[in-house]
C-alpha cells in the first residue's frame, strides 16, 4: 500500500507555525508523507502545490479566523483543476458552530481544534483517506 501523501499549508496572514509543524511532523513519524508549503500561501499557491505534489489530503491550519473563507476557497479551487478527490482538513482556532458549518457545507471533511490528541488526526487520515 503506497503512503498517504498529505500537504499541510498556512493559508493567509496567519504567522503562527508551531502547531503546524508539530502536526506535520507526527504525520511523518506515522509513515506519511509531508509536504509543508510555509507561512502565508494563498488558496491558488495551496491547490497548484497540492497537484503538483499529487497529494491525498491538503490540511490547512488557519488561527487567522479567516477560516470561513479560505477553507472554502481551497475546496472550489480543488474542484475547479479536478482534484476534487483530494481531501481537505483544517485545524486551529475555529468556532463549533463554524465546525459544523464548513463540514456540513462540504467545505471540509475534518476539522480538529486545539487540544485535539495527534493520534485523533493520524487516526482519521489512516481511516478516511484510502491510497
Amino acid at each position: 500500500m503506497a503512503k498517504v501523501r498529505v500537504l499541510m499549508a498556512k493559508p493567509g496572514l496567519d504567522g503562527h507555525d508551531r502547531g503546524v509543524r508539530v502536526v506535520a511532523r507526527a504525520l511523518r513519524d506515522a509513515g506519511m508523507e509531508v509536504v509543508y508549503t510555509g507561512l502565508h500561501q494563498t488558496p491558488e499557491q495551496i491547490v497548484e502545490a497540492a497537484i503538483q505534489e499529487d497529494v491525498d489530503v491538503v490540511g490547512l491550519s488557519i488561527l487567522s479566523g479567516a477560516h470561513m473563507t479560505l477553507i472554502p476557497r481551497v475546496n472550489e479551487l480543488l474542484k475547479e483543476n479536478g482534484a476534487n478527490d483530494i481531501a481537505v482538513i483544517g485545524g486551529g482556532t475555529i468556532p463549533e458552530e463554524d465546525v459544523l458549518a464548513l463540514k456540513e457545507g462540504g467545505w471540509a471533511q475534518e476539522l480538529f481544534t486545539p487540544g485535539t490528541p495527534l493520534e485523533n488526526i493520524v487516526e482519521w487520515i489512516n481511516s478516511h483517506v484510502k491510497t
